[in-house]
């Protein structure tokens, strides 16, 4: 089990000055917070899940800040966020935890992160940029455990005249600091 201790009412939160009578702002108080644990929320989330729903990223910061994005294959309703933000806060305790929490889907300018969201946007252009800061724009392909593969369009000289030329490069994971989807408005 985690816990955060605050030593002084003001490093909890400013709107929380009084805590029933138990201290203020000239007389710190002792409070322990017992923190959520990852993995609970992530059961929680799986529970309500559909097949072709899945889990993006969970993060659960300091006082218990819970943040969860989930996607699909088909892409994630406001209303599906809302049933698994009340699925979670019946399955919490605010009185023996207190939180906040935030579901959502990624937006288009997040970066990939889970190999179900390479999968759901094969044949879209996405942007590569390298751990090295080597950036490259194309076509993803395909992606497996392990990698993905992009489809660039490249320009050379054969016989003295540029030409494009289709180019295919694969890309490990661990390689990668970040993918996104390139918007297009045409």
């Amino acid at each position: 089990m985690n816990y955060i201790c605050f030593f002084n009412i003001k490093d909890l939160l400013l709107q929380r000055r009084i805590i029933e009578g138990l201290g203020d702002e000239k007389s710190p108080i002792l409070l322990v917070l017992k923190m959520i644990a990852k993995e609970k929320i992530q059961n929680l989330v799986e529970e309500v899940l559909s097949d072709d729903q899945f889990i993006v990223d969970i993060t659960v910061g300091a006082a218990n800040q819970i943040s969860v994005s989930v996607d699909s294959d088909a892409g994630i309703s406001i209303g599906e966020c809302v049933q698994i933000s009340r699925h979670i806060e019946a399955s919490l305790d605010r009185e023996a935890e207190d939180f906040s929490l935030e579901v959502s889907s990624p937006g288009l300018s997040s970066p990939l992160k889970v190999l179900r969201q390479y999968l759901k946007n094969i044949g879209r252009e996405v942007e590569v940029v390298t751990n090295s800061g080597e950036k490259q724009k194309g076509v993803l392909k395909s992606a497996h455990s392990a990698g993905f593969e992009l489809e660039i369009v490249a320009k050379e000289k054969v016989d003295g005249t540029k030409v494009e030329v289709t180019k295919a490069l694969t890309y490990d994971f661990d390689q990668i600091k970040t993918v996104k989807i390139v918007i297009s408005f045409k």
